[in-house]
């Protein structure tokens, strides 16, 4: 096993700061709280910008493709400052999810070699049809049917990024498909998400035309590998979650007066400031591990799914227990619509039980660990 290197290069410094930069002049709370009670779930202007001008929507898919020829490690750059925002944007759905399983399909065969390409240049948004709680090493059970025609019927639910999306990847029996989502016989339903930044939606096919991307063998190693790549860098997500709660409620706990005093000074306030503190900087490094492990290696390894499993099985909660202390040490004033708390209060329990829960993560370290649960 090789050392992980969990510092930011000065590529991925100036990364974070060019994201950031973006994201506080077109995602401050006050925007995110009003973009949530439009019918668009997503900001189509700031993605325009993010994924295309700024090219991060290609960070994981090779030059050759129409890519930035990155990595997972700069993608996690991206996904952290994106929690510190909870930005509406498809970000992990389309660029991470519905690439990765394109990069593990046949890259030199133009029906999907073509869709990457729109894909890495911002052109298209996708969605990897799949229920958001499926998890690596566990696909979800087939639902979708493939006739002799190549057209595709069936339902799959729970789908993150299916509204709005322009392409669906579907896994179906006999391999992985494309379809069009404006296409005859496609019908996406919106359904209630506590999340609403990342909305949910049940996708629905009958007789929808389809062009196959990959066979059967080679489709279930294409969604077990963007299930991998998906809940190694959600971590870095959850991170970016916690770190805004963290950082919001230090703030606020040395502006809030009680009995002349500030409640930050208050010895009860500052042991479970600390103790997240130190939470969060753990779960700093679980997944900076996991991106630096899917980095090294993209075949989605042992290894790699090994950092996963360990970012994924603490991460969630950290940003969970991040969230909710946020809530209780903000007062009443964080009980309110109008205070963003509760944002990343529900993203973060979102993104709990997001590409497994944590318990499903802890069986998967103690198989790879072989240390098995009593």
């Amino acid at each position: 096993m090789t050392e992980p290197d969990l510092l930011y290069s000065e590529a991925e410094t100036d990364l974070r700061s060019a994201v950031r930069s973006l994201l506080a002049d077109r995602a401050q709370p006050a925007a995110v709280l009003a973009r949530g009670e439009t019918a668009d779930p997503y900001d189509p202007g700031l993605w325009r910008v993010l994924a295309a001008d700024m090219g991060t929507a290609g960070l994981l898919v090779p030059e050759k493709l129409g890519g930035q020829g990155a990595g997972p490690r700069e993608t996690a750059v991206v996904l952290e400052e994106l929690g510190r925002s909870v930005a509406p944007v498809p970000y992990l759905t389309s660029a991470v999810l519905a690439a990765s399983a394109l990069l593990a399909c046949d890259t030199a065969r133009d029906e999907v070699a073509g869709p990457l390409r729109a894909l890495a240049e911002g052109c298209r948004v996708a969605a990897l049809a799949i229920p958001l709680p499926a998890a690596p090493g566990a696909p979800p059970p087939v639902t979708v049917r493939a006739d002799a025609a190549g057209t595709l019927s069936g339902e799959v639910s729970a789908v993150a990024g299916a509204a709005g999306a322009e392409l669906l990847l579907v896994r179906a029996d006999g391999g992985l498909y494309s379809v069009d989502a404006a296409s005859e016989g496609v019908r996406i339903t919106g359904i209630t998400a506590l999340d609403r930044t990342r909305p949910l939606a049940r996708v629905t096919l009958a007789g929808a035309p389809a062009r196959r991307v990959a066979g059967e063998e080679r489709a279930t190693a294409a969604v077990d590998a963007a299930l991998l790549a998906g809940a190694g860098l959600l971590a870095s997500e959850q991170l970016g979650v916690a770190e805004w709660c963290l950082a919001e409620t230090v703030r606020y706990a040395g502006e809030r007066y009680q009995f002349g005093r500030p409640i930050g000074s208050f010895q009860a306030v500052k042991h479970r400031l600390a103790e997240l503190w130190l939470q969060v900087a753990s779960a700093r490094a679980a997944a900076r591990s996991a991106a630096d492990a899917l980095a090294a290696d993209r075949a989605g390894g042992a290894e790699a799914a090994l950092a996963a499993a360990v970012a994924q099985s603490y991460c969630g909660q950290v940003a969970v227990r991040a969230a909710e202390e946020c809530v209780q040490l903000h007062g009443g004033i964080g009980m309110t619509w109008e205070h963003p708390a509760h944002l990343y209060l529900k993203r973060a329990k979102a993104d709990q039980i997001a590409l497994g829960a944590p318990g499903r993560h802890r069986e998967t370290v103690a198989a790879l660990a072989d240390l098995p649960a009593p």
